[in-house]
C-alpha cells in the first residue's frame, strides 16, 4: 500500500529554512528601502524560485534590485545556514525508518540545497535523487518539477506522493496528477491556522507513517 515514491519539496520540508530565508531577504530588503512583511513573504515568495521573487519585487516596487543583490543575498543565507540551520522537527528520527523511494525536487538554486543537505547531514541519504528548478522551463507552480522528478526516477505521476508546504508547491503537485501533502510543521508555518484546500495537512513526521499506509496507489489524496 502507498505511493512507489515520495517527493519532498526540501525548504520547509526537509529543511526548517524559511524563517532564516526570510528574515535575510527582508534585511537586504529594507537596506534598499524596499520594505516588505513576513506575511507578504509567506503570501507572495514561499516556495518560488529567486528569479520570480525578483520580478514580482521589481513589479510591486517599480524597479529592479541591484545586480548583485541575488549573489549577495546567497551568500549571506549560506553564512546563516552555516550556524542555524537545521532539520524540521522529527524528520530525521522519520528518514531513518523509511523503506519508500523517494528523491527531492525544490526552487532552492544547485548550490543551495547541495549546501542544505551536506549542512543538514542528508546528501548520501538523497545521492543523486535531487532535482530543481533550474533543470524545467516554468518552476511551480506549474507542474515541470515535479514531473521531472517522476520521469527520472521512473514512476508515473499517479503514483508519486508530494509533501509540500507552499502554495505553489501544492498546486505544481496537484497539476501533475499526484497526490500531495501539505506539510505545516516548519518554523515559519507553525501556530499558524490551517489553509483550507485540497488536500490533508500535518505538523508532525511522527504522523507520517499513518499518512503513507492510508495513501492509495494511483489515486489523488482526499
Amino acid at each position: 500500500m502507498g505511493p512507489d515514491l515520495i517527493i519532498f519539496d526540501c525548504d520547509g520540508v526537509i529543511a526548517d529554512s524559511e524563517i532564516i530565508s526570510a528574515t535575510v531577504l527582508i534585511a537586504q530588503l529594507a537596506e534598499l528601502g524596499l520594505p516588505v512583511t513576513l506575511d507578504e513573504v509567506r503570501r507572495d515568495f514561499l516556495g518560488r524560485s529567486f528569479p520570480t521573487v525578483a520580478r514580482l519585487l521589481r513589479d510591486r516596487f517599480g524597479q529592479p534590485l541591484p545586480g548583485d543583490f541575488e549573489a549577495s543575498y546567497r551568500r549571506r543565507l549560506l553564512d546563516r545556514f552555516a550556524t542555524e540551520l537545521r532539520p524540521t522537527p522529527g524528520l530525521t528520527e522519520m528518514l531513518a525508518g523509511l523503506t519508500h523511494p523517494a528523491c527531492v525536487a525544490t526552487s532552492s538554486s544547485p548550490p543551495r540545497v547541495a549546501t542544505t543537505l551536506a549542512v543538514l547531514g542528508l546528501t548520501a541519504r538523497f545521492g543523486p535523487h535531487v532535482f530543481t528548478a533550474s533543470e524545467v522551463a516554468n518552476g511551480k507552480p506549474a507542474p515541470d518539477l515535479f514531473l521531472l522528478a517522476a520521469r527520472r526516477m521512473g514512476i508515473a505521476p499517479a503514483r508519486c506522493l508530494v509533501v509540500e508546504d507552499s502554495p505553489p508547491g501544492i498546486a505544481a503537485g496537484l497539476a501533475a496528477g499526484m497526490q500531495v501533502l501539505h506539510y505545516r510543521g516548519g518554523a515559519h508555518l507553525r501556530g499558524l491556522p490551517a489553509t483550507p484546500g485540497p488536500v490533508r495537512g500535518f505538523d508532525n513526521w511522527a504522523e507520517f507513517p499513518q499518512f503513507l499506509s492510508e495513501t492509495p496507489q494511483g489515486a489523488a489524496a482526499p
